[in-house]
């Protein structure tokens, strides 16, 4: 590559104009707002064809994510437990229940996120 050679950007080019009522506007620039995205970007992917996430999609992932992550560490304990390991002699059976009742629990919680990823958001269908 020459020195004197320039890179092509985005803002260097000529942008596209697209003529809007004012509710359409909105409605762009809420479904921008939604996907993480400023109104340019979003514009730009829809254009493209790329079918744009929803940033609440990612949020709820990454929860599932760390609830999962609670239920593995339970399970370990769990598992250690009934390995009857000399670490856990001092657990008696209240203990291994409270832990029951814990993994239920959270496993209750990521029902409840996945649930709120399925199900629709107000105004899609």
């Amino acid at each position: 590559m020459e020195a004197n050679e320039t890179k092509v950007t985005r803002k260097g080019s000529t942008p596209i104009k697209v003529y809007c009522l004012p509710e359409e506007r909105a409605a762009i620039e809420a479904n921008a707002k939604a996907a993480g995205l400023s109104t340019s970007a979003y514009l730009l992917a829809v254009g493209q064809g790329y079918r744009v996430q929803g940033v609440t999609d990612f949020e709820n992932v990454r929860e599932l994510v760390r609830v999962n992550g609670d239920l593995g560490r339970l399970g370990g304990l769990l598992k250690l437990w009934l390995t009857d390991d000399a670490k856990t002699a001092q657990f008696g059976a209240d203990t291994v229940l409270a832990l029951l009742a814990r993994i239920e629990a959270t496993q209750d919680k990521m029902s409840g996120i996945m649930e709120s990823v399925v199900r629709p958001r107000g105004g899609q269908a």
